[in-house]
């Protein structure tokens, strides 16, 4: 797969949803949205904690901070 901006080729997969080439290191499928975490079961969307910035959509990572504002939790961890 090449990047549509620069032309480099990009390691990919095959979605097992859409059966299109993706990124392989993208969250998901360009495509048809299919969630590449979800497929893996890696996200337990039960245990996640948002962020605690109420204008900021993004969840808390094993660090700490959030992923997409990356500022720190400001209440406890379980």
């Amino acid at each position: 797969m090449k990047c549509p901006h620069c032309g480099e080729t990009l390691p990919s997969v095959v979605c097992p949803d859409c059966k299109k080439e993706r990124p392989a290191q993208g969250n998901y499928c360009c495509w048809c949205g299919s969630l590449k975490k979800i497929e893996e079961g890696k996200v337990d969307f039960s245990q996640r904690v948002l962020c605690s910035d109420g204008s900021c959509i993004g969840i808390i990572n094993e660090k700490g901070v959030c992923g997409v504002c990356g500022k720190p939790y400001a209440g406890e961890l379980q």
